[in-house]
């Protein structure tokens, strides 16, 4: 097998809750955006305006969780005054491109969270309710072949990207 592969998709996944895989999910999981607080720059010396982003400082994060209809294990996650831990684990596929072979490789996110929002979606008949579980993110970490890509964890000042501290500086500063 060569070092180039082509990505091609998400196999298939599943959600747990502690150790239990969780029933009822149903389509889409969309993982957040990540995106930074910034500070818009100008003045002598700049044309004009930059966006600086401020490292390891980030927007509010959410992850939501759709459910086909009301099940019990949707409401595992509601409690607001406990915490949410949730692990996505996913079989990505590629392809050699030498050799044409299909393989696949682990994904995993790890979610920490509150309940911000959770819906019962609609009735109707014979159809899915679309009900959902909405969390704030306080802590998310990201592997991609068994090799950690992000870890931020907001309440406890670290923010690692394939890698590297980012925040180990200021940390050290402060």
């Amino acid at each position: 097998m060569s070092d180039l592969i082509i990505p091609e998709l998400l196999n298939h996944y599943n959600v747990y809750n502690e150790a239990d895989k969780l029933v009822g999910v149903s389509g889409d999981v969309e993982l957040p955006d990540f995106e930074s607080l910034t500070e818009t720059i100008d003045g002598a010396g700049v044309l004009g305006e930059i966006e600086a982003p401020a490292t390891g400082q980030f927007s509010s994060m959410t992850i939501k969780i759709p459910f086909s209809v009301l099940y019990t294990d949707m409401y595992t996650l509601v409690n607001s005054a406990s915490g949410v831990n949730l692990t996505l684990r996913g079989s990505a596929q590629f392809m050699d491109p030498v050799t044409g072979i299909t393989s696949h490789y682990p994904v995993k996110v790890v979610v920490r969270g509150k309940c911000k929002k959770h819906s019962g979606g609609k009735m109707t008949k014979g159809k899915k309710m679309d009900a959902s579980v909405e969390l704030e993110i306080l802590y998310i970490k990201i592997d991609v072949n068994n090799k950690s890509m992000v870890e931020l964890d907001k309440a406890n000042f670290k923010y690692v990207v394939n890698g590297v501290d980012l925040l180990e500086t200021i940390r050290s500063q402060i």
